[in-house]
Formats: structure tokens, sequence, C-alpha cells
């Protein structure tokens, strides 16, 4: 059963391992929608990455967001967890009553979970021998962290030419601040898009996600990728170094040359885009928000027959780009007036009929309920046995015709695979492995 989260409390104000427990509530109705004979994406046993197996090292976000996506395409992904309690991610944000988090399932999805105690050398030894066999390690430890323990890229590749080693940290790997703790939010701060992320008169505000984070993950699977792209000419590996802060930075279009170039420093602009109209977030009358988008010339004429208004299109005030742009408030308050005195179903009909791009502010349910989501499948549900429930997630983006991704399993219970990775992996025995788990090494 779906459960909904409770609004008392900031996600963003949680501290380490701090959960929220819901009740159940009534599942919001959902449009069926019957599927063709064929399904929408042929169904493939391999993924794109079906053969590679990654080596993950890291918790929270930034780097089990790259591995979930990497697991998502195919490849096998070994998650080495710390005892005593494992990635603080199974605790993290919303949980059921027995604390298990709702995320955990989906960002720990495709994974294998072995306990490792890093802080011995055995438990060393023991890395070092999944790092033998692997494609990529994924790791986001403080910068040097690993090199204090053996595990870093040098004392590595001696042993696997090929290994592609991936780092997620907030400043990268060098650079004075390179030691320094580092979070998405942090990156987002120094890359840029705090600053114009709010309204004018108001301090800068977070987008609402851990958005520096997935940015850095996004580029560090585009950046592993490419380097076993790579491999397959050199047959050499190499390292992967993504800092958060700079893949922020990579997403600011023209800041810097706006402002080294122009002495232009962009700001917050609220909802809209200065110059751009009309292109904003209009309500109606049953409380409902919808952008709509229709700065073009042709698309604001059929915004003014829609709103029985056609004169405007050739009032000198809104004639072209240029004179909305300079009326964009009044031109606002024109078309706000409109979609206020109309519900949410029988305005966007009008925009419909119109061929007026828009787009309701979704929340949750309507996710769930929404036509365009169910056609394309992106919801997909499955059975998790920590939570003991079915849990709807994101089906696996982007969608490939031939070699799609898949979710074969969800995120898996500490340590679940400890043995089966010692034993087919590492290739230690029985006896062996039940000295390092006496020995405090696995669990």
């Amino acid at each position: 059963m779906l459960t909904a989260s409770s609004t008392k409390k900031s996600f963003a104000s949680l501290p380490l391992q701090e959960c929220y427990t819901d009740r159940p509530i009534p599942q919001p109705k959902r449009v069926i929608i019957a599927k063709a004979i064929a399904p929408l994406w042929v169904v493939s046993v391999t993924g794109p990455l079906t053969g590679i197996r990654v080596l993950e090292l890291g918790s929270f976000i930034a780097g089990p967001f790259a591995g979930q996506l990497l697991g998502d395409y195919g490849a096998e992904i070994i998650k080495v967890e710390p005892p005593s309690g494992g990635d603080p991610m199974r605790k993290w944000g919303h949980c059921d009553p027995e604390g298990h988090s709702y995320w955990w399932p989906a960002i720990a999805r495709n994974k294998k979970s072995i306990v490792i105690d890093l802080r011995t050398s055995e438990g060393r030894t023991v890395v070092r021998r999944l790092a033998t066999s692997s494609d990529v390690v994924l790791e986001n430890f403080t910068p040097g962290r690993l090199a204090e323990w053996q595990l870093g890229y040098d004392d590595l590749v001696g042993d696997n030419p090929g290994l592609i080693m991936t780092h997620v940290s907030g400043f990268g790997q060098t650079g004075p601040r390179a030691t320094d703790p580092g979070f998405g939010s942090i990156g987002e701060a120094m890359g840029g898009i705090r600053h114009t992320t709010g309204w004018p008169d108001r301090q800068s505000t977070r987008a609402g996600i851990s958005l520096g984070d997935a940015i850095a993950s996004l580029f560090a699977v585009t950046g592993t990728m490419a380097a076993l792209n790579e491999r397959q000419r050199s047959g050499k590996g190499q390292e992967v170094d993504v800092a958060i802060y700079e893949a922020v930075f990579a997403l600011m279009e023209s800041t810097i040359a706006d402002y080294d170039l122009g002495g232009h420093i962009r700001g917050r602009t609220g909802s809209v885009l200065p110059g751009v109209a009309p292109s904003n977030v209009y309500p109606t009358l049953d409380g409902a928000d919808v952008l709509i988008a229709g700065n073009a010339d042709a698309i604001f004429g059929r915004i003014c027959v829609a709103m029985n208004r056609a004169e405007l299109a050739e009032d000198p005030l809104y004639r072209t780009h240029e004179s909305r742009g300079v009326n964009q408030s009044e031109l606002d308050d024109i078309i706000s007036a409109w979609t206020s005195s109309q519900r949410v179903e029988d305005l966007e009909d009008v925009l419909d009929e119109h061929a007026i791009p828009y787009g309701r502010i979704f929340t949750a349910p309507d996710m769930i309920a929404d036509p365009q989501f169910a056609a394309r499948e992106l919801i997909e549900r499955y059975e998790d046995e920590i939570l003991g429930q079915e849990v709807p997630m994101a089906a696996p983006i982007p969608r490939f015709s031939r070699t799609p991704g898949h979710i074969r399993s969800t995120g898996p219970a500490l340590g679940q695979h400890t043995d089966h990775i010692l034993d087919t992996v590492c290739g230690y025995d029985q006896e062996q492995i039940q000295l390092l788990r006496s020995d405090g090494v696995v669990a």
C-alpha cells in the first residue's frame, strides 16, 4: 500500500539516520491503461552494461545514486557497507513504523550487499580482491582516505590495469578544499544554482530534492561509461574525478560569460525568466497550479483566442516577443485572471484544444493518476522483503529499444550477499569465510 509522508518536519532538517514513520492511507485513484499486445519496450535478458562489475564503496546519495543507474543498465553492483548499520540511507527520510526507509528499495536496487570493516587490514584485503575482478570502483569517500588504506587507484591498478575508478566528492581530488567535508547543498551553493533559485527579495532556496548529489551522479555515470568505452581501444583503465560543485557549475549556462563579457550577474527571478512571456505558473479556481509556456508569437496568438481576447495579439503592448517581455507582469495578471476562473480540468481541455504547451504542477498523487505516466509505465512496483509490501519507484531511464534496463531486485538486506560474494567472487572457502566473520571482518 502506498503511504503518504508526514509534513510536520522538513526533510532537509533531518539529522543523520532519523526517519519519519507514516500511517497507511488509501492509495490514490489510478488511471488504468490497457497494454498493447507488444509492450512498449521489448523485454531483454541483458542491459547495455551486462557483464560489467562495479564495486561500490560509498554511502548516502552522490555515489550510490550513480550505482543505482549503472545497475539499472545491467551492471553487477557489489555494494560494500560498514558494520553496525550499513549505509545510513537504510534509515534516511520517510520510513515505515519499523524505521525502514521508503527510499532504500530504489537507491539500492539491483545491488548486492556485503558487509566489510574497512578499518581492519583483513577487510581491506577482501576489498582488494574484489577490485581485482571489478571493472569499476565507484567511491565517495573523502579524497585521500582510500589511499591511506592502500585502496587508492595507484594501489589497485597494478593488479587490474583495466580498472576504472570513479570518485565523487564535494570538491574533487585536488585543490585547497579537496579534503574538506562536502555535501550536495554546498555544491549547489558554490556551483551557482542556489544563487539563482528563489525570489529576488528573499534568500536563495533549495530545489526540494538533493539536486547537487543527483547531478554529480549523472556526471559520474557519464564519465564511467566514457572511460569504459575508451578502455575498449587502449585496454587501460583510468580515474574519473567528479566534484559536486563542478557538476552543478557545468549546468549554469552562460553565467560566467554573462558577467565576464557583459558585466551581468544572473540572479533570482522567481518563477519567470525575465523577458520571456507568457511563461509562468498560473492558478486555477480549484487550487491547482498550471505552467503555461506561450512566449512564441504563434502560441501567444492561440492563448489570446483561448481567453476570448483575440485583440491582445495585436495590442502594441503584447504583439511582439520583445513587447511582451517588457510588459510581462501585466500580461501575467491578465492570464492569471483567466485561469483563476476555471477548474483545472476545464482549463487543460481548453489548452489542449488550442495546442498550447502546458503542464500542471504535479504532486505524487497526480503522477500516479496521470495517463502519460501510465502509458510510459514510468512508475514500477515491486515487492520488497524488508518493507514487506509493494514499493513504487521510477522505471529505469532512459529507455533502450533493444537492451532496456531492468529492476531485478529492490534494496538488499544488510550483508545479504556477504557469503555468496566471498565464495564466488573472492574465492574464499567456507572455513575462511567463517574465520573472517568470527573476527568481525565481515558480517
